[in-house]
C-alpha cells in the first residue's frame, strides 16, 4: 500500500493474520543462530497460536464511530484500554490462548505458571489483564504475564484493525494513535516511495505510527539525540538504540531499508546483546516487550 503512494500515511492498522504469520517466520530464522535459540523458538510458538486464533475467533464488533470521533476530537486513541479488563471478547481471546498454549514444550517455571493461570480467580485475572494494559508487569510473575500479554495482543490487533487507519491522529510523541500503547521500538522503512519514512509500533495492538526522524520517541526532543550500536560499525547496523540526553532514556530502532526482513517484536529480543550493552549507560529503556520484560 506504502509504495502506491507518494506520501507516507500517518497510520498503519494491523493484519492480525499476516502480522502473525510474519513474526512466526523471522522468530523461527533468528532461532537458527543465536544464543537465544530456544527462547525464540519458544515465542515462535507463540506466535503461531497468536496467528491461529486471529483467523479462527469470530469477528469483534468494530469500536463505535461516535467513540472514534469523540477520541479523534480530543487527540486521543479511540481504543479505551480500561474497558478491555472487563471485556468478554478479551476474556474468551485469552482462554483459548491458555488452552491452546499447552501444547508447546516450554521450561517448567513456564508450565507451572501456565497451570497457575488456568486455575486464576477472576479477581486475579483481571489484575493481570491490568498490568499489561499498564505496560507494568512485575517481575515476580513475569511468567504469567508473559502468557496474558500474547493474548491481549491478538485482541487488540483484531480491535485495531477494525479502525479506519485515515481516521487516526496523532496522540502524542511516542503513543500509539490507536490504542494509547508504547512502542516496543521503531522502524525505518525501505519501501518505494516513502523509504527512510520511520514508525513507530505499538507493543500492544501492532498498529504503526509515522514519527520524525532523530527524535526521542519518550520525550520528543530533536537535540541530544545519539545512537549506539552492538557492532564497531555503528552506520551499518540493522538495529540501534537511539539515545535521548535530554531525558537519559532509549528505544531500539530497526532499519528495514536496510534489511527488509526484520521485524519489531522479534528483533527486538533477538538483539537482546544491545539490551546488556545499554545496561551499563546512563540511559532507560523507553521501549516496552512483554516478552522482554527483566533485561
Amino acid at each position: 500500500m506504502i509504495g502506491r503512494i507518494s506520501k507516507a500515511p500517518f497510520a498503519l492498522t494491523p493484519d492480525p493474520g499476516k502480522l502473525f504469520k510474519e513474526r512466526v517466520a523471522r522468530l523461527e530464522i533468528l532461532a537458527k543462530d543465536a544464543h537465544l535459540g530456544p527462547y525464540l523458538t519458544f515465542l515462535a510458538g507463540i506466535a503461531r497460536i497468536q496467528g491461529e486464533l486471529a483467523s479462527s475467533l469470530s469477528a469483534l464488533e468494530p469500536v463505535p464511530v461516535d467513540q472514534v470521533e469523540r477520541a479523534r476530537e480530543n487527540a486521543m486513541p479511540p481504543i479505551d484500554r480500561a474497558a478491555i479488563v472487563q471485556s468478554q471478547d478479551c476474556r474468551r481471546t485469552l482462554l483459548r490462548f491458555l488452552e491452546a498454549v499447552g501444547a508447546l514444550e516450554m521450561p517448567p517455571t513456564a508450565s507451572q505458571a501456565l497451570a497457575q493461570l488456568r486455575e486464576a480467580d477472576e479477581e486475579t485475572m483481571d489484575w493481570m489483564i491490568d498490568n499489561v494494559l499498564a505496560d507494568d508487569l512485575p517481575v515476580e510473575s513475569l511468567a504469567h504475564h508473559l502468557f496474558v500479554a500474547a493474548a491481549i495482543q491478538v485482541h487488540a490487533a483484531r480491535l485495531a484493525a477494525t479502525l479506519d487507519a485515515n481516521g487516526l491522529v496523532p496522540v502524542r510523541v511516542g503513543v500509539c494513535p490507536a490504542c494509547g500503547g508504547k512502542p516496543v521500538a521503531s522502524i525505518v522503512v525501505g519501501v518505494q516511495g516513502v523509504e527512510g519514512a520511520r514508525y513507530g509500533c505499538c507493543s500492544c495492538c501492532s498498529t504503526m505510527w509515522n514519527e520524525v526522524r532523530i527524535k526521542c520517541l519518550a520525550c520528543g526532543s530533536t537535540k541530544g539525540v545519539g545512537y549506539r550500536a552492538v557492532e564497531t560499525g555503528t552506520d551499518e547496523a540493522t538495529v540501534k538504540a537511539e539515545v535521548c540526553d535530554s531525558c537519559h532514556s532509549w528505544v531500539k530502532i530497526l532499519y528495514q531499508n536496510k534489511n527488509p526482513s526484520l521485524e519489531a517484536v522479534a528483533d527486538d529480543v533477538a538483539s537482546l546483546g544491545l539490551d546488556l550493552l545499554m545496561k551499563d549507560t546512563e540511559y532507560k529503556r523507553a521501549g516496552f516487550n512483554p516478552f522482554l520484560v527483566g533485561y
